[in-house]
């Protein structure tokens, strides 16, 4: 199912592709691509070039992907055990220094974003999930002081809408809406439209 967004500007297909199903193929991804996407991950900037993302790969039926399925919550446990992949997304708090890094979280959210645009290139959907026991992926991952879990991204081949519960599959057929670009783009003081949008 193609869910292609429907813009006001030009902008590349794969963005124009990119969007975030709950229903996946029960096909495993295969491990060249995994290694692509992980390598587009790998690639993104970050503040310093500290690159302070750590990610944990689980695929179906591992170890990892059991502990990481254990720590969502109620609601994506009713999906996202259909994803062949699962990714814990996390990052280390603090610079070269000790001191605490302001950047970290946005550092981690650069490189989830490639990883999703090279998933795409690959033909494989993610879904972003915030919905999950932080505490819990400290303890089973055994994760350093100074680092936190941020996100899971679930990953595979787009499947069927009618593989989910009955709850998700209005929300996955329905047509994608963004906020008008006026909304979010200002200058001089927060809420003034800039020339450029006219």
């Amino acid at each position: 199912m193609q869910k292609e967004a429907v813009t006001d500007r030009d902008i590349i297909p794969l963005l124009k592709k990119r969007w975030s199903p709950r229903a996946f193929e029960d096909r495993p991804v295969e491990n060249d691509k995994l290694l692509n996407i992980l390598e587009a991950a790998r690639w993104s900037p970050s503040a310093s070039n500290l690159q302070p993302w750590v990610f944990f790969a689980g695929l179906k039926s591992d170890n990892t992907y059991d502990k990481i399925f254990s720590i969502l919550n109620e609601f994506n446990q009713l999906w996202a055990g259909n994803a062949p992949v699962l990714i814990l997304n996390c990052a280390r708090t603090t610079s070269t220094d000790g001191n605490t890094s302001a950047t970290w979280q946005y550092d981690l959210g650069q490189a989830v974003a490639h990883l999703s645009i090279q998933a795409m290139a690959e033909d494989i959907y993610t879904h972003q999930m915030g919905g999950f026991d932080r505490q819990k992926a400290v303890e089973i991952f055994k994760l350093p002081e100074n680092y936190r879990a941020v996100s899971v991204t679930a990953l595979g081949y787009i499947g069927d809408p009618k593989m989910l519960h009955p709850r998700m599959q209005k929300s996955e057929v329905a047509p994608r809406e963004r906020k008008e670009i006026n909304t979010f783009v200002f200058a001089d003081v927060f809420g003034e439209t800039p020339g450029l949008i006219g």
